[in-house]
Protein backbone atom coordinates (compact mmCIF):
# COMPACT_ATOMS: atom_id res chain seq x y z
CA UNK A 1 0.00 0.00 0.00
CA UNK A 2 1.34 3.45 -0.98
CA UNK A 3 1.61 6.10 1.73
CA UNK A 4 -0.86 8.96 1.36
CA UNK A 5 0.61 11.98 -0.37
CA UNK A 6 0.76 14.87 2.06
CA UNK A 7 -1.08 17.98 0.94
CA UNK A 8 0.40 21.27 2.07
CA UNK A 9 -2.24 23.81 2.91
CA UNK A 10 -1.52 27.24 1.46
CA UNK A 11 -2.72 30.54 2.86
CA UNK A 12 -5.31 32.41 0.77
CA UNK A 13 -3.89 34.04 -2.35
CA UNK A 14 -5.34 36.46 -4.89
CA UNK A 15 -6.30 34.76 -8.18
CA UNK A 16 -4.19 37.15 -10.26
CA UNK A 17 -1.12 36.44 -8.15
CA UNK A 18 -1.80 32.69 -8.18
CA UNK A 19 -2.15 32.70 -11.97
CA UNK A 20 1.05 34.65 -12.53
CA UNK A 21 3.06 32.44 -10.15
CA UNK A 22 1.74 29.22 -11.63
CA UNK A 23 2.40 30.44 -15.19
CA UNK A 24 5.99 31.39 -14.38
CA UNK A 25 6.74 28.28 -12.31
CA UNK A 26 5.27 25.97 -14.96
CA UNK A 27 7.62 27.47 -17.57
CA UNK A 28 10.78 27.60 -15.44
CA UNK A 29 10.69 25.10 -12.58
CA UNK A 30 12.56 22.37 -14.45
CA UNK A 31 15.61 24.60 -15.06
CA UNK A 32 18.63 24.04 -12.83
CA UNK A 33 18.63 26.80 -10.19
CA UNK A 34 15.09 27.80 -11.13
CA UNK A 35 14.36 29.96 -8.08
CA UNK A 36 16.05 33.16 -9.27
CA UNK A 37 14.57 33.04 -12.80
CA UNK A 38 11.15 32.35 -11.27
CA UNK A 39 11.45 35.30 -8.87
CA UNK A 40 12.48 37.54 -11.78
CA UNK A 41 9.55 36.22 -13.82
CA UNK A 42 7.06 36.86 -11.03
CA UNK A 43 8.40 40.39 -10.49
CA UNK A 44 8.30 41.05 -14.24
CA UNK A 45 4.70 39.83 -14.38
CA UNK A 46 3.38 41.56 -11.25
CA UNK A 47 5.87 44.36 -10.62
CA UNK A 48 6.89 42.77 -7.30
CA UNK A 49 7.08 39.42 -5.51
CA UNK A 50 4.09 39.46 -3.16
CA UNK A 51 4.60 37.97 0.31
CA UNK A 52 1.52 35.83 -0.31
CA UNK A 53 3.23 34.27 -3.37
CA UNK A 54 6.15 32.89 -1.37
CA UNK A 55 4.37 29.77 -0.04
CA UNK A 56 3.11 28.91 -3.54
CA UNK A 57 6.56 29.38 -5.11
CA UNK A 58 8.03 27.22 -2.34
CA UNK A 59 5.48 24.48 -2.94
CA UNK A 60 5.99 24.51 -6.70
CA UNK A 61 9.77 24.15 -6.28
CA UNK A 62 9.62 21.78 -3.32
CA UNK A 63 11.53 24.29 -1.19
CA UNK A 64 10.81 25.66 2.26
CA UNK A 65 9.12 29.03 2.60
CA UNK A 66 12.23 30.17 4.49
CA UNK A 67 14.43 29.28 1.48
CA UNK A 68 12.32 31.39 -0.88
CA UNK A 69 11.89 34.25 1.60
CA UNK A 70 15.66 34.28 2.23
CA UNK A 71 16.43 34.74 -1.45
CA UNK A 72 13.76 37.42 -1.91
CA UNK A 73 15.06 39.44 1.03
CA UNK A 74 18.76 38.88 0.27
CA UNK A 75 18.68 40.47 -3.19
CA UNK A 76 17.86 44.17 -3.20
CA UNK A 77 16.37 43.89 -6.67
CA UNK A 78 13.28 42.04 -5.47
CA UNK A 79 10.38 44.00 -4.01
CA UNK A 80 7.63 42.55 -1.82
CA UNK A 81 5.30 45.52 -2.32
CA UNK A 82 4.14 47.31 -5.47
CA UNK A 83 6.45 50.03 -6.72
CA UNK A 84 5.44 53.53 -7.71
CA UNK A 85 4.80 54.54 -11.29
CA UNK A 86 8.53 55.22 -11.64
CA UNK A 87 11.54 54.05 -9.68
CA UNK A 88 14.57 56.17 -8.79
CA UNK A 89 17.74 54.14 -8.25
CA UNK A 90 20.45 55.97 -6.29
CA UNK A 91 23.98 54.59 -6.54
CA UNK A 92 25.64 53.84 -3.21
CA UNK A 93 28.95 52.44 -4.50
CA UNK A 94 32.33 53.79 -3.38
CA UNK A 95 32.91 56.17 -6.28
CA UNK A 96 29.53 57.82 -5.81
CA UNK A 97 30.02 57.93 -2.03
CA UNK A 98 33.32 59.75 -2.48
CA UNK A 99 31.59 62.33 -4.67
CA UNK A 100 28.72 63.23 -2.34
CA UNK A 101 26.15 60.45 -2.71
CA UNK A 102 25.43 60.41 1.05
CA UNK A 103 24.35 64.07 0.94
CA UNK A 104 22.35 63.41 -2.21
CA UNK A 105 20.69 60.39 -0.60
CA UNK A 106 19.59 62.42 2.44
CA UNK A 107 18.30 65.21 0.21
CA UNK A 108 16.32 62.87 -2.05
CA UNK A 109 14.80 61.04 0.91
CA UNK A 110 13.76 64.33 2.52
CA UNK A 111 12.48 65.79 -0.76
CA UNK A 112 10.36 62.72 -1.57
CA UNK A 113 9.41 62.01 2.04
CA UNK A 114 10.42 58.34 1.80
CA UNK A 115 13.28 56.02 2.72
CA UNK A 116 14.83 53.35 0.52
CA UNK A 117 12.35 50.65 -0.55
CA UNK A 118 9.41 53.00 -0.02
CA UNK A 119 6.94 54.69 -2.35
CA UNK A 120 5.70 58.25 -2.16
CA UNK A 121 2.19 58.75 -0.79
CA UNK A 122 0.88 59.67 -4.24
CA UNK A 123 2.32 56.46 -5.74
CA UNK A 124 4.48 58.38 -8.20
CA UNK A 125 7.99 57.40 -7.05
CA UNK A 126 9.74 54.47 -5.41
CA UNK A 127 13.26 55.01 -4.09
CA UNK A 128 15.74 52.14 -4.33
CA UNK A 129 19.45 51.82 -3.53
CA UNK A 130 21.75 50.26 -6.09
CA UNK A 131 25.38 49.36 -5.58
CA UNK A 132 26.84 50.39 -8.90
CA UNK A 133 25.37 51.84 -12.04
CA UNK A 134 28.67 51.71 -13.93
CA UNK A 135 28.73 55.49 -14.26
CA UNK A 136 31.66 56.07 -11.90
CA UNK A 137 33.28 58.78 -14.01
CA UNK A 138 30.12 60.87 -13.55
CA UNK A 139 29.47 60.27 -9.84
CA UNK A 140 27.13 60.55 -8.04
CA UNK A 141 24.75 58.74 -10.34
CA UNK A 142 21.09 57.80 -10.41
CA UNK A 143 18.89 55.94 -12.83
CA UNK A 144 15.19 56.42 -13.51
CA UNK A 145 13.69 53.71 -15.67
CA UNK A 146 16.36 53.12 -18.31
CA UNK A 147 17.71 56.67 -18.14
CA UNK A 148 21.11 56.99 -16.46
CA UNK A 149 22.00 60.38 -14.97
CA UNK A 150 25.39 61.51 -13.69
CA UNK A 151 26.90 64.28 -11.59
CA UNK A 152 23.64 64.60 -9.67
CA UNK A 153 23.65 67.23 -6.94
CA UNK A 154 20.73 68.08 -4.67
CA UNK A 155 20.07 71.12 -6.87
CA UNK A 156 20.18 69.08 -10.08
CA UNK A 157 17.87 66.51 -8.52
CA UNK A 158 15.35 69.23 -7.59
CA UNK A 159 15.50 70.71 -11.10
CA UNK A 160 15.02 67.26 -12.64
CA UNK A 161 12.12 66.43 -10.31
CA UNK A 162 10.44 69.75 -11.10
CA UNK A 163 10.80 69.07 -14.84
CA UNK A 164 9.19 65.63 -14.36
CA UNK A 165 6.20 67.20 -12.60
CA UNK A 166 5.40 69.44 -15.57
Amino acid sequence: MKPAKSVVSLPPIDDTIRGAVLDVTARLKDQPGALLPILHGVQDALGYVPEEAIPLIARELNLSRADVHGVVTFYHYFRTHPAGKRTIYLCRAESCQSMGAAQLEQHVKQRLGVDFHQTTADGAWTLEPVYCLGNCACSPAMMVGDELKGRITPERFDAWLLSEAT
